[in-house]
């Protein structure tokens, strides 16, 4: 089926709206493509300081004719996700050798749990750790020693950053290389409901602590579909995995072997060879549209709605909140995995997955089939599943027909037939709403506001018993510029429980949510925010704000914003503790949430 006219009009008004920055970044990748293999600038000096520990490699890397693959790595064991990652740089450079290349571990970047940090201060870093993961990678690749790269990240804040690294060395070929998804565990449902009974005092901590320690259970990322999991999803659906590597459980062969595929890859698309695949030509406008489209499809993270343009402006390319909603207009919602389900990423996988999904909006029309990717020209390829068959690695073609209607359907009998995210606009400015896990009846709030400046204060107000009516929580003061942009996540049981009740309730915040909120309404990344003089910072206790999902709107009733002064609640708490007195300099200079929320693109 030909592309669906509407995608096309958003793609090329994309690239319109581009057209200036992003032909500046491809003349600057091609200048440095055409001063050749970085290697060879290189004096014999340079040259012995970086091959010095190479041991075996030593030959080969000064003879300069093999290509040289950098590895940026977010190994560390604290995250589930990202322990299979220790023995991966040992992995690669014997694939390497193999493959007649060789393979260094460039550098490092953090890596941090927003699962750790929820609720904590620390999480007031989280946000701001995806520009220093970028700034960390861009050292490690500014050795210019590279022929190609291959980026070991998974988690929230990890791939994007990594990804803006990848751009902004544009001229160099880059695979990302997954670890997958820990086998399951306790049912996500189950974790949430027990999360909601002890908010509501009905349990003890150990019995809490049992059943989180059930559902993460070992090494791998977290089962539900949240930030971490969409990025999975997204590397493939803009072509920088390999095709169907996303959710392969790790320490297996057909991980192990995807991991060794990705090697020899890197080694092949290098400017040494005849296939010259650079991650600036990767990365263009279809490749985000397309990133977008699975975004909503899958009912992805609302997270990606700022990643994305953070990635996008590393590559040159404008993205607007009204390309997501314009997307997300003509994108079914095709999955139901939780917290949109009951299901988790491994049911999905094992239901058809990201090949039968990429497959199905192909045929639809709803994705640019003729973009190119690491595997080679054209997402088709993304239809292919990985098998091992005596201990090979190869392609089939994949699933055509759904395992599991409940998990994963067609795309022409979607869960319902727009995106699981859209835009809100009004007199409080520009928000998100996730609405795939959102039931119908409770799309639509229209109640007194309660004001907050800290999450810790919803807490407490809920523990008196003081939310015994209809309300739209607001909790203000919590944007890029404020505090970092926290996710509010542990808000989730709180809320989840007044909706049990019976209440109507809502979120509005400037702040984040998880990847993993779910059934309560609610407005985030509102903008501008509280701490630029937004519309939230001039509303009062008891004003009526109508949040409609339906309409797309998101607006405080009967009231004069113009005419009231912005409050300026004291902030000097938030820049200092946990690391924060380090990030001024980035709440300083951040741009809107709408535009990214970087300090550094």
């Amino acid at each position: 089926m030909p592309l669906n006219s509407r995608l096309a009009e958003i793609t090329d008004r994309i690239a319109e709206r581009s057209r200036d920055t992003r032909s500046r970044y491809l003349d600057r990748i091609r200048v440095a493509a055409e001063e050749g293999p970085a290697r060879a600038h290189l004096s014999c000096g340079n040259q012995a300081h970086a091959y010095a520990a190479m041991a075996d490699d030593k030959d080969a890397l000064a003879r300069g004719r093999a290509p040289n693959i950098g590895i940026v790595t977010a190994y560390n064991d604290m995250l589930s996700a990202h322990q299979p990652y220790e023995d991966y740089p040992k992995l690669i450079r014997a694939a390497a050798r193999k493959a007649g290349a060789t393979a260094q571990v460039a550098g490092g970047v953090p890596a941090m749990c927003d699962g750790v940090t929820q609720g904590r201060t620390g999480m007031e870093l989280s946000l701001f750790s995806r520009d220093v993961i970028a700034l960390a990678a861009g050292v490690a690749m500014s050795h210019n020693c590279y022929d190609a790269a291959l980026y070991l990240g998974i988690c929230d804040k990890i791939v994007p950053g990594l990804v803006m690294a990848a751009a902004t060395f544009g001229h160099v070929p880059s695979i990302f290389v997954p670890g997958g998804p820990m086998p399951s565990g306790l049912p996500n449902d189950e974790k949430s409901k027990i999360r909601n009974r002890f908010a509501a005092g009905e349990i003890g901590r150990d019995e809490l602590m049992k059943a989180e320690m059930e559902a993460y259970h070992g090494p791998g990322t977290c089962t539900f579909y949240g930030t971490a999991n969409t990025n999975q999803m997204l590397m493939e659906f803009m072509g920088l995995h390999l095709p169907g590597a996303s959710f392969v459980n790790p320490n297996t062969p057909l991980r192990e072997a995807l991991t060794v595929a990705a090697v020899n890859r890197a080694s092949e698309i290098t400017a040494l060879g005849n296939d010259y695949r650079p991650a600036g030509e990767i990365l263009d406008e279809r490749a985000f549209v397309n990133g977008m489209v699975g975004l909503m499809a899958t009912g992805g993270s609302t997270n990606l709605v700022m990643h994305l343009p953070a990635m996008a402006r590393a590559a040159g390319i404008a993205l607007e909140l009204e390309d997501f909603a314009g997307v997300a207009a003509i994108v079914p919602l095709m999955a139901k995995v939780y917290p949109n389900g009951l299901a988790d990423v491994n049911h999905f996988h094992a239901a058809g997955g990201l090949g039968y999904m990429i497959g199905e909006l192909i045929a639809a029309g709803l994705l640019h089939e003729d973009v190119r990717t690491v595997a080679g020209d054209g997402l088709s390829r993304y239809t292919e599943e990985p098998v091992l068959k005596d201990g090979a690695l190869s392609w089939r073609a994949g699933p055509t027909e759904t395992a599991n209607d409940k998990v994963l359907r067609p795309a022409r009998d979607p869960f319902q037939p727009t995106g699981g995210l859209m835009e809100l606009t009004g007199n409080l400015g520009r928000a998100v709403i996730k609405v795939s896990a959102v039931a119908p009846e409770h799309r639509i709030v229209e109640a007194p506001v309660r004001i907050f400046h800290d999450q810790d204060e919803v807490k407490a107000a809920f523990q008196k018993g003081e939310f015994t009516s209809d309300t739209i929580v607001v909790v203000r003061f919590q944007g890029p510029r404020a505090n970092g942009m926290p996710e509010l996540h542990s808000l989730t049981p709180v809320l989840s429980v007044l909706l049990g009740r019976g209440l109507k309730v809502a979120l509005v915040t400037d702040g984040r949510m998880s990847g993993a909120s779910g059934k309560v309404p609610a407005a985030i990344h509102v903008s501008p925010e509280a701490a630029s003089g937004g519309p939230l910072a001039k509303l009062r206790d008891g004003d009526l704000i109508k949040l409609d999902a339906t309409a797309g709107t998101l607006e405080a009733v009967a009231v004069d914003l113009a005419k009231r002064e912005a409050a300026v609640p004291d902030l000097a708490a938030n820049r200092y503790g946990t690391g924060r007195e380090l990030f001024e300099s980035f709440r300083q200079h951040v741009c809107a949430a709408t535009e990214g929320a970087s300090a550094v693109i």
